[in-house]
């Protein structure tokens, strides 16, 4: 039986909400917080606080956390003076990659200069297989400074979490910025998702045979999501799972409250391909508000040793 790791950051005024958090589950519905709800991993370099992680399980036996080298709380009033346009050309230039045999264990995080200094901040990154050559996609939410820092989502390729290709434009929406990537694959199709910016400014689900696109809408997707109050514009970051039955489990980040009442709203699907996720906050519950992360499917050991673990005694968290 399959179960869950949930790998996030909390939104929080204070430094230590910009950190790695575990959540696990054994079904993708209910979720449990791990080492008492505190940080499992701290950044210590850097920015000193990373959001929006992502996780991979390679070949090499290895697992990889990958975030953004962002801490709000350090640095929006002093280094960035509160303009977003200031993270957006200075912030976040490398990604922040720690690694692990055992997801308990972890390494210290190291900088992966992805994109050129000064070239914009590398944002939300997220990471998947490409099953036809093996390669990891590593994609990412960047700014095209020639386009007016329009926003576009860009990938490198690797193969050993080492050495990275060139990055280069996975999807950019004509008329909008777009950030925030998801892409799954089911069946030979890739499915991605993005934060439109406008027309409309909200998640949006598109489609490709192949895993760099070009991508296609799904319009299908659309209709769920002008339900949602304001057409789903405080609405971001999606992570989405596969569940045992073959449906999916997708997670969309509300931001529209101050406080307690962002995190994640669920969504529920019995046919990806068929692109209709339908709202389902009754089937989940969560010990608090997740925000911007990703699933792992794990197993029952592994789960089992994730609860068990004090990662607060591991001296590389302090």
């Amino acid at each position: 039986m399959q179960h869950y790791l949930f790998v996030h950051f909390k939104e929080k005024r204070t430094p230590d909400g910009e950190q790695i958090y575990f959540a696990v589950s054994k079904d993708g519905f209910h979720w449990e917080a791990i080492n008492d709800g505190q940080p499992v991993l701290w950044a210590m370099i850097n920015e000193k606080g990373v959001r929006d992680a992502t996780i991979v399980r390679a070949d090499n036996g290895k697992f990889y956390i990958i975030a953004t080298d962002l801490s709000l709380a350090y640095s929006m009033k002093s280094l960035y003076q509160n303009n977003w346009r200031n993270v957006q050309l200075n912030g976040s230039n490398c990604l922040m990659m720690w690694e692990s045999e055992d997801l308990l264990h972890w390494s210290e995080e190291k900088a992966l200069p992805v994109r050129e200094p000064g070239s914009g901040c590398c944002w939300a990154p997220d990471i998947i297989q490409d099953k036809e050559t093996g390669e990891f996609i590593l994609h990412w939410s960047s700014p095209q400074i020639e386009k007016d820092m329009k926003m576009s989502i860009y990938y490198a390729k690797t193969k050993d979490f080492v050495t990275f290709t060139e990055p280069k434009i996975l999807y950019e929406k004509a008329d909008a910025g777009v950030i925030d990537s998801c892409m799954v694959e089911e069946k030979g199709k890739y499915y991605l998702w993005v934060k439109c910016m406008k027309d409309p400014c909200a998640v949006i689900m598109l489609r490709s045979d192949c895993i760099t696109g070009p991508f296609e809408r799904m319009y299908e997707f659309d209709k769920e999501m002008e339900n949602l109050a304001g057409g789903g514009h405080a609405y971001e970051a999606p992570t989405a799972c596969r569940l045992e039955n073959g449906g999916y489990n997708l997670f969309l980040d509300f931001f529209g409250v101050k406080g307690k009442g962002q995190g994640y709203v669920p969504f529920r699907a019995d046919d990806i391909s068929k692109g209709v996720f339908k709202r389902a906050d009754g089937d989940f519950s969560y010990p608090y508000g997740f925000k911007h992360g990703t699933i792992l499917t794990i197993t029952e050991e592994e789960y089992r040793k994730i609860k068990a673990f004090d990662y607060d005694a591991e001296s590389y968290n302090r």
